[in-house]
C-alpha cells in the first residue's frame, strides 16, 4: 500500500470516529449534507487564497482542510447507506479516463486547446443526456449551478452562450455595452432613482463588466479577488499613516483620508517604478 492510501485510511478511520454515536465529537455528531456546505465553500476559498499568496506551506493545510471536507460527506452517506468514499474515488477516476482518451485509449489529441475541446464536448453530451432522462430540452447552459459566486456564475453563463455564438464579435462592443449600462444607472439616478430599478441596471452593469473581462481574457473573479486585495493593503496603510498623525481613522473625516490615499499610492509608485 502507497503512503497516501495509507494517510487516506488514516483519515477514513479519524471521520469515522469522530462520527461515533456513542464517544464521537458533538460537533461532528450534530453536522448534515446542508449544514457542512458552508465549510466547504469557505476551506475551498482557503485554498484559493493561499495559491494567490503563493503560500505554499500554507496550501498543504489548506487541501487538507478541503480533502477533510470530501471525506466528512462520503461518512455521513455512508452511515445512510447511499456511498461510500471508494464510489467517490472510483467515480473521479473513471470520468477522468474517459475523458482523457487520448491518454487512456489510442484516440488522438495534441494541443491544449484541442483537449480543451474534446473535454467541453464531452461534457456537453454528458449534460444532454441528463436533460433528456429528465424530460426536457437541452440547453447550452446547462450544469451553471446557481451556488456559483455570482459574477463566476455570469463569467461561465456568457462563455457556454458563446460557444453557440451567442456574444458581442470584440471588446470594443462590449466597452460600448457598458458605457451603456452605466448611462442607464446615471439616468435612473437623475430621476426617481427607484430602488428595484437601480438594483436591476446595477446587476446589468456587472454582467457587462464580466463580459468585458472575458472578452480581454481576464478572469472576473480573480481580478475583483485582487482588487480586493489591493484596497485592504491601501486602507489598512491609510489608518496607519493617520494613526501616525495622532488622528482617529474614524474621525479624520474624507478629505484628510483621501490625502492618506493619495499618499499610499505614492509610495507604491516610487517602490514599483
Amino acid at each position: 500500500m502507497t503512503a497516501a492510501a495509507t494517510a487516506l485510511d488514516r483519515l477514513l478511520d479519524i471521520m469515522a470516529r469522530l462520527r461515533d454515536p456513542n464517544s464521537g465529537c458533538p460537533w461532528d455528531l450534530e453536522q448534515n449534507f446542508a449544514s457542512i456546505v458552508p465549510h466547504t465553500l469557505e476551506e475551498a476559498y482557503e485554498v484559493a487564497d493561499a495559491i494567490e499568496a503563493g503560500d505554499m506551506p500554507g496550501l498543504v493545510g489548506e487541501l487538507g482542510d478541503l480533502m477533510f471536507q470530501v471525506v466528512f460527506y462520503a461518512q455521513m452517506a455512508s452511515e445512510a447507506g447511499d456511498f461510500a468514499m471508494v464510489d467517490v474515488l472510483e467515480s473521479i477516476n473513471n470520468k477522468m479516463i474517459e475523458r482523457h482518451p487520448h491518454v487512456f485509449s489510442s484516440a488522438e489529441i495534441n494541443t491544449a486547446a484541442a483537449q480543451t475541446v474534446a473535454w467541453e464536448t464531452h461534457k456537453a453530451a454528458e449534460r444532454a443526456k441528463i436533460a433528456v432522462a429528465s424530460g426536457r430540452a437541452p440547453s447550452a447552459i446547462d450544469g451553471v449551478i446557481a451556488a456559483l459566486p455570482a459574477l463566476a456564475r455570469a463569467d461561465k453563463l456568457q462563455k457556454r452562450a458563446a460557444r453557440v455564438g451567442f456574444d458581442w464579435r470584440n471588446a470594443a462592443e462590449v466597452t460600448a455595452k457598458v458605457e451603456e449600462e452605466l448611462a442607464e444607472i446615471r439616468a435612473e439616478l437623475a430621476g426617481e432613482a427607484r430602488p428595484a430599478h437601480v438594483d436591476e441596471e446595477i446587476g446589468d452593469l456587472l454582467f457587462a463588466v464580466a463580459n468585458l473581462a472575458r472578452h480581454l481574457k481576464v478572469e472576473p473573479e480573480g481580478a475583483l479577488r485582487r482588487a480586493n486585495a489591493k484596497f485592504e493593503r491601501r486602507f489598512r496603510r491609510v489608518e496607519e499613516i493617520l494613526r501616525q498623525q495622532g488622528t482617529d481613522p474614524a474621525s479624520a473625516g474624507i478629505d484628510r483620508m483621501e490625502e492618506a490615499w493619495n499618499q499610499v499610492k505614492a509610495e507604491e509608485r516610487a517602490s514599483h517604478p
